[in-house]
């Protein structure tokens, strides 16, 4: 068990490269490469180049091929898929060549990013966006994947902010749960529940899937933990013991009297 401690993390981790790049390289990467290999057939086939063009005696025999499997024996449609076909063959013999839809796919990314960081990009993704949650289906499930992605990967805006750790007596008092606090109320749930806080309680070990709460600000017990700290003490389903100083935070403070139950 101590050995698979040691090796069950890294086997994890690189499982989870492997198979990212697996899906970039296939569903990303590998479309961009068909649509080049295809571009290189066309632009041969229009500008009559010698490098891959088919000799008569292969046009002759894939017509013969062709008529026995009674598909189109037109030479024209012959000779275009033995031109897509010789660009294939010399595309695979070229292993690196397959590197370029990839360094597209990271370029394109990029360029993206740089052009929504714009006042012009922002406004056309949210009309793309717009026009996205339009779509029944899409709708139910785009905003939910954008937060989790957002709070992923970050950036100068996000969609889920975290500000502080803190314990609640929740869901009956005499138990503590422990969660992420996203901010003050809005004024018409303030209204009705008073001076309260909005409580994100993770789910463990998936805290990126919960519930949100609503919380008097007197019953809110803060912790000396970070929010990072937090998160691997739930994903860990409490076997990660935060440091030492962080440590001294975990400790429940007294049930409030107005919480308490009756003897």
């Amino acid at each position: 068990m101590r050995g698979l401690g040691v090796i069950l993390p890294s086997v994890l981790t690189l499982w989870i490269l492997v198979a990212a790049f697996r899906f970039i390289d296939g569903n990303i990467a590998e479309p961009i490469n068909s649509g080049i290999r295809f571009a290189i057939a066309a632009g041969s086939e229009a500008t009559g180049s010698e490098l891959f063009r088919a000799s008569e005696e292969e046009v002759a025999a894939e017509a013969a091929r062709a008529q026995r499997l009674r598909l189109d024996t037109s030479p024209s449609s012959i000779r275009w898929q033995l031109v897509r076909e010789h660009v294939y063959n010399w595309w695979q013999a070229r292993w690196y060549l397959d590197l370029a839809g990839l360094g597209l796919a990271i370029a394109g990314v990029f360029v993206l990013g740089r052009l929504v960081g714009g006042f012009l990009g922002r406004k056309l993704l949210a009309a793309f966006e717009s026009g996205l949650l339009t779509v029944p289906g899409i709708r139910q499930v785009y905003p939910a994947l954008k937060q989790v992605v957002e709070f992923l990967v970050g950036g100068e805006k996000k969609t889920i902010s975290f500000n502080r750790v803190v314990m609640i007596e929740y869901p009956r008092p005499g138990l503590w749960q422990m969660g992420l606090v996203t901010g003050d109320v809005i004024p018409e749930i303030a209204e009705v529940c008073g001076d309260s806080v909005t409580v994100f309680i993770p789910n463990s070990p998936a805290p990126f899937s919960g519930w949100t709460v609503t919380v008097p600000r007197a019953e809110v017990r803060e912790i000396a933990l970070t929010v990072d700290e937090a998160l691997r003490y739930l994903v860990s389903a409490g076997v990660v013991v935060p440091t030492a100083d962080a440590q001294s935070g975990l400790s429940i403070p007294t049930a409030n009297p107005r919480s308490a139950p009756k003897q």
